[in-house]
């Protein structure tokens, strides 16, 4: 089918998920669940197939990062029955005003048929499908063409479970045209969905801005930053550094750049070195140094001289950006200058500092003393499934299921 057929099926059903109650809801999320663990084996080959095709293009890192495993795809199932479990957020009583002869609810409603955008990351797309269903949206998916055939082996899955529900296979759609073209239909089709959130890199936002007629959710590139103030605990800044550049370096919310204060940079920077490469074989990380970092460790294996375009790079790699400033002031300015405004992070045990960060820097997600990515120990405190919005409007930080949410005014007239 065509971009604007498969747009079309979807608003046609569009009420349909707005009524459907709680226990519906909850019953075809399970339903989901039980058939994505009944067609591991077909989605695996899907997978297997994709990730044949990539290896002769891609990057090993971008190649992980679209892997499937037969335990990562009970654990896709075990979210959908997570989600299930979740208060339904839709008819919820936001605030009531009380007239002398009205009474006036604002009750969260669902945003409609939204348009989801993202990567080679076909994990993500029950995510994107519980949490839509559980909020009352019809969703429709676009994938990255290197995993359209796993995307679609999950989907077909995902729609078993649906159809077992007696939910309409339209809450859940694929876009077919895995061009770039079906982007720019999809920004265009204000008349069928009612908003597009989109996960991508550069190109992609500057298409949302340039291009949309549909209102846009965008988890832009994350060019994150750790600054390890002269106040940090050594230890926690180097668990901080190790967690938010190697623990997935492929995502938007790993660190990129490090910012050192002067004070502490030719004691940190050598055991911040052996952390990195030293104990990261086979994957060590590779260093770009600011001046002053160079003329520290400079001379190692891994380690050259930074660009002033290397502070403005979403890697996605092992690579990590070093400069050296002489305050949190020069911190902040440098985060300012060169920041996506996703996450940056700041490791120190000065209150005062700390306060002064987390006012000062203007981005989504503002850490202190936490890694930028999550881990199973931080219990995925910013690991939202959907991304991380860059934006301040209508969404900020981890997209969760109630921002997958509007909501109406209910106005009626007091009994006499």
């Amino acid at each position: 089918m065509t971009t604007l057929e498969i747009l079309e099926n979807a608003k046609r059903v569009k009420t349909s998920l707005a009524l459907m109650s709680s226990e519906q809801k909850t019953a075809a999320l399970i339903n989901m669940a039980e058939a994505l663990e009944e067609d591991v084996e077909s989605i695996l080959r899907a997978n297997n197939a994709d990730l044949n095709a990539m290896r002769s293009t891609l990057s090993d890192i971008n190649v992980e990062k679209a892997a499937l495993s037969a335990e990562l795809i009970h654990a896709m199932a075990e979210n959908l029955r997570a989600v299930a479990k979740l208060p339904d957020p839709i008819g919820k009583a936001l605030n009531e005003t009380v007239g002398d002869w009205y009474v006036s609810c604002k009750v969260a409603v669902p945003l409609g048929v939204a348009a989801f955008v993202y990567e080679n990351k076909p994990s993500v797309t029950t995510d994107i499908a519980a949490l839509s269903l559980k909020s009352g949206n019809v969703c429709v998916l676009k994938c990255g063409s290197e995993v359209y055939s796993s995307v679609r082996a999950i989907i077909v899955a995902l729609r078993k479970g649906l159809k077992k529900a007696g939910v309409s296979l339209n809450a859940v759609n694929l876009i077919e045209d895995t061009s770039e073209e079906s982007v720019l239909t999809m920004l265009s089709a204000n008349d069928y969905l009612d908003v597009l959130i989109a996960r991508g890199g550069k190109n992609l936002g500057l298409a949302c801005r340039e291009y949309a007629k549909v209102p846009c959710i965008f988890m832009g590139a994350g060019i994150c930053h750790v600054y390890v103030d002269e106040f940090a605990d050594e230890k926690t800044a180097l668990d901080i550094l190790e967690k938010s550049k190697c623990v997935d370096p492929a995502e938007g919310n790993a660190a990129e750049v490090c910012i050192v204060h002067k004070s502490i940079a030719h004691d940190f920077l050598p055991k911040l070195y052996a952390r990195l490469v030293n104990e990261k074989y086979p994957t060590p990380v590779n260093f770009k140094l600011d001046e002053p970092s160079l003329g520290i460790i400079g001379e190692l294996d891994g380690c050259d001289a930074a660009t002033e375009d290397d502070f403005d790079k979403e890697f996605l790699n092992y690579t990590l950006a070093v400069k050296i400033v002489d305050n949190i002031k020069e911190a902040v300015a440098h985060i300012a200058a060169h920041s996506t405004g996703h996450t940056d992070c700041i490791v120190t045990e000065n209150e005062e500092n700390a306060k002064y960060f987390m006012r000062a820097v203007d981005s989504a997600a503002v850490c202190v003393n936490v890694a930028t990515v999550s881990a199973e120990d931080d219990e995925s405190v910013l690991d939202s499934g959907i991304g991380i919005s860059t934006q301040k409007m209508h969404a900020r930080g981890p997209v969760k299921l109630q921002d997958l949410t509007s909501y109406k005014y209910i106005i009626t007239r007091c009994k006499a």
